[in-house]
């Protein structure tokens, strides 16, 4: 079979995309049997863009990955930077993933996933955040809300709503923290009242990503007495009377990701969108930061990787004492130190990615990976601006920006100080 990479067959991605649509309807493992990129004998070209190793992978992963890193080069990072100075959503991007058929990777076919291992699924994540991070962050988001109706929903669920979010119809957003709530999760307020036409729903929510923006949000809310086993979770959609976003936050990085404080006042929802039984929402919460906590490693580790690439490239140009400044053996030092936690932090969040595929228990391997994968990433973009000099401090030079958004990972999906406390609780645990 012929083994080309995007950049050799002398196409634009776009009318690759439409070769793909025209011949099997968007569906990309039934248009990549195959290995369609070979890497066994790598022109220096693929090599320069090659931060992930992937001579690992499986033919199928590196098709795929391949792919998404034609994409993430071509599309997404040229974009990143008009989007972040608006501060708006890329919604056509989003869209492309859809077209893509990245939008549900690591669920079963019968909902219209592509039926590959959670692993693969962090592969793409990993190399569209090393593009553009906000827009990672987003599909990690959307992630969370179909990982808990694939997990937890009823059969008329996932046929309704995962299918949808599978396909990239719909997209998903995932709300826990309230206003007085934040790592205390088990002690929010919103409340669900059972009625006769379903659930009514009111209360506040804080840091939805893509909340205004998603058309269905997983909503934890208060069905029964205090504590964690009051907690239930439901599907709300977008548009519900009563329900929506009453406040975009304007934050120092992810400018181009929403997040948003939602309202809810008597938001009526009908008792089938309930995800799990009563009372299960915090349980279903927790499964789903797990898996999440895997997508922000993977996140964490792309946006390194990016860093390090930039710094890579600057110290190659930058000319001082008549030599390129990565000739002098201490900026070389940061470097490896550099390279090192990225690969670390990459073997970290596969190994806990193989645990979960493999059905084993990886809460410890998830918070780890999390834990240190984000604080690799505050560590390399604050040392890419430092090889940067003056320059590294002006928004011309993307590290600024990368070093803003890194602070964030070490924050949502838990901060890495309840990281800290899950390891630490379950290494003693009696």
């Amino acid at each position: 079979m012929l083994a080309l990479a995007l950049h050799q067959v002398g196409k634009p991605l776009e009318e690759v995309d439409q070769l793909l649509v025209v011949h099997c309807h968007g569906r990309l493992r039934d248009g990549f049997p195959a290995p369609v990129f070979d890497l066994h004998v790598p022109s220096p070209d693929i090599l320069r863009r090659m931060p992930a190793d992937l001579r690992l992978l499986d033919d199928e992963q590196r098709a795929l990955v391949q792919m998404v890193r034609e994409f993430a080069d071509e599309v997404a990072a040229p974009a990143a930077d008009e989007y972040e100075r608006r501060s708006e959503d890329p919604a056509p991007l989003y869209k492309q993933l859809a077209e893509l058929d990245l939008t549900g990777i690591s669920y079963p076919e019968e909902y219209n996933g592509l039926g590959l291992a959670y692993g693969t699924y962090l592969l793409v994540v990993e190399e569209i955040a090393r593009a553009y991070l906000g827009f990672a962050v987003g599909l990690s988001v959307h992630t969370l809300c179909a990982f808990a109706i694939n997990g937890f929903g009823s059969d008329e669920l996932k046929k309704d709503v995962l299918s949808r979010l599978c396909s990239g119809e719909w997209f998903g957003a995932y709300s826990l923290s309230e206003p007085q709530s934040g790592s205390d999760a088990g002690a929010l307020g919103t409340k669900a009242q059972l009625s006769d036409d379903g659930y009514r729903l009111s209360g506040s929510k804080v840091f939805c990503t893509r909340g205004n923006e998603a058309d269905a949000v997983l909503v934890m809310a208060r069905t029964g007495g205090p504590g964690a086993k009051g907690i239930s979770a439901f599907i709300v959609e977008k548009g519900t009377d009563g329900f929506g976003g009453s406040k975009k936050e304007d934050k120092m990085g992810w400018r181009s990701s929403p997040t948003w404080m939602l309202q809810l006042d008597d938001a009526l929802v009908p008792a089938s969108r309930r995800v799990g039984e009563e009372g299960e929402g915090f349980r279903i919460a927790l499964a789903s930061l797990d898996s999440g906590r895997l997508g922000i490693a993977a996140c964490s580790i792309g946006l390194a990787q990016a860093a390090l690439d930039e710094a890579l490239r600057f110290t190659a140009e930058r000319e001082q004492f008549g030599k390129p400044v990565n000739q002098n053996q201490g900026l070389q030092f940061m470097l490896a130190d550099m390279s090192t936690q990225i690969e670390a932090g990459r073997a970290l969040y596969r190994y806990a990615a193989s645990l979960r595929d493999a059905g084993k228990d990886y809460s410890i391997a998830a918070a780890q990976a999390k834990l240190f994968c984000s604080d690799v990433a505050m560590r390399v973009t604050t040392d890419a601006v430092q090889l940067h000099g003056g320059y590294g401090y002006i928004t011309e030079y993307p590290v600024e920006r990368y070093m803003r958004e890194a602070k964030a990972l070490q924050i949502v999906e838990g901060t890495n100080q309840i990281q800290r406390l899950v390891i630490g609780r379950k290494l003693t645990s009696v």
